[in-house]
């Protein structure tokens, strides 16, 4: 009920606001079509001001008006970045564990916020390129104006005024080409913004490199995970990734740019992690496993694709024994509750309370959040449990092991 007023309300300030900027226009023309009615043929100095006053009080209103609509398309676009942002980040912390219908439901309601912000973005853009059209031709105009003023004024400016008189001549014409030209144009640049909106991936800028766009980085914490916005490119030619940190809220650069050479590139298993859309990506120059989680499903399939990225390997040995085993939930896939496995972790961790006993913890925490708090544990570790240069004689071992069971 409160939402639904809210929305109203918002509809009637709209409106309203609509109406007050055609009435300020309407008046401006107003002011600018009147003319005082004086007595006699001559007019005074003061009187002449006053006459004059009403066109620039018109031109005040309007050029406020102007101004203003600048200012909300781009109140409009920081807000709407914003939440496209913060929905964005908040569909992508879904966890792959949802229902499917909810999870699809969730893409629909982004990929709607996504079009929306992308009309937002071109009208904004649209409007600083207005601006920026406008000030060759409505900041240099009137200078011309003034010096051909001074030069009119002054008889002993009349040389000057010759010898700047071709100047004058192509300097007039280039202006008339660039007014002729923005108001040429202007329809154009609207008919092919139109099209961009209903059809944005058929007007992708050509780049230099195969695949760019945002990416969040899994980076490891001294108690946990995190995941960090990064715009990313990859050229195919090199194998190189490029990895630059984003700052949401001064939506610039927000640290040193990495660059590491692709090895290769593997699908991340549903089942493997919790986040939704996330690939591993190995380094020729940097040890480990990079995960990297893409914007939506499409978006990783175009990575995977300009990366040559394969699919992860599944165990093809089943028999009767491991087939029902399947269903059953191991003692480490069950999460634990992340806020209680980050405490039972600085319990552990810190010295000053590290007094408590091995009966207080297990009478208070759950089996799933020792286990998780565990996982987290080994998995920050600097080096991995089980090191690189004996890889290959754990795969050989349980390779070993899989084919003696069936």
């Amino acid at each position: 009920m409160v939402k639904a007023k809210k929305q109203k309300y918002s509809y009637f300030l709209l409106f309203f606001l609509l109406d007050l900027s055609l009435a300020k226009r309407k008046f401006a023309d107003s002011l600018n079509e009147f003319k005082f009615q004086c007595i006699g043929d001559a007019e005074t100095d003061d009187e002449m001001c006053i006459a004059r006053s009403l066109q620039e009080f018109a031109t005040v209103l309007r050029n406020l008006e102007d101004e203003r609509i600048r200012m909300e398309a781009k109140k409009k676009y920081d807000k709407e970045t914003e939440k496209y942002c913060g929905i964005l980040e908040k569909h992508l912390n879904l966890s792959s564990k949802k229902k499917e219908s909810q999870l699809q439901e969730a893409d629909i309601q982004v990929d709607l916020v996504r079009q929306h912000f992308y009309e937002v973005s071109l009208e904004y853009v649209f409007k600083v390129q207005e601006v920026q059209e406008r000030k060759m031709f409505e900041f240099v105009e009137p200078l011309l104006a003034f010096l051909q003023g001074l030069f009119t004024f002054y008889h002993h400016g009349y040389e000057l005024a010759k010898d700047f008189s071709d100047f004058k001549t192509e300097l007039t014409i280039s202006i008339q080409n660039t007014r002729n030209r923005f108001e040429g144009t202007r329809s154009e640049v609207e008919s092919l913004m139109k099209k961009m909106k209903e059809n944005p991936l058929e007007h992708k800028t050509i780049s230099p490199y195969t695949m760019e766009g945002y990416l969040y980085v899994q980076e490891k914490r001294h108690f946990g995970t995190s995941w960090v916005k990064h715009y990313c490119t990859y050229q195919r030619d090199s194998k190189q990734i490029t990895m630059v940190p984003f700052d949401q809220k001064s939506g610039g650069k927000g640290g040193e740019d990495e660059s590491v050479t692709l090895k290769s590139c593997t699908r991340r298993k549903t089942d493997s992690i919790e986040k939704r859309f996330c690939f591993d990506v190995e380094a020729v120059d940097r040890p480990g496993v990079i995960t990297m989680q893409a914007l939506s499903e499409e978006d990783r399939r175009l990575w995977m694709e300009a990366m040559d990225g394969r699919e992860p390997v599944y165990n093809s040995n089943k028999d009767s024994q491991s087939e029902g085993r399947i269903n059953e939930q191991g003692l480490y896939r069950i999460v634990g509750v992340n806020s209680r496995v980050q405490k039972l972790l600085s319990v552990l961790m810190d010295p000053k309370t590290a007094s408590e006993t091995e009966t207080d913890i297990c009478a208070e925490w759950e089996i799933k959040t020792i286990t998780s708090a565990l996982k987290t544990y080994l998995r920050m570790l600097p080096g991995p449990l089980m090191m690189y240069q004996f890889q290959r004689s754990f795969i050989k071992a349980a390779s070993w092991l899989v084919s003696h069971m069936t």
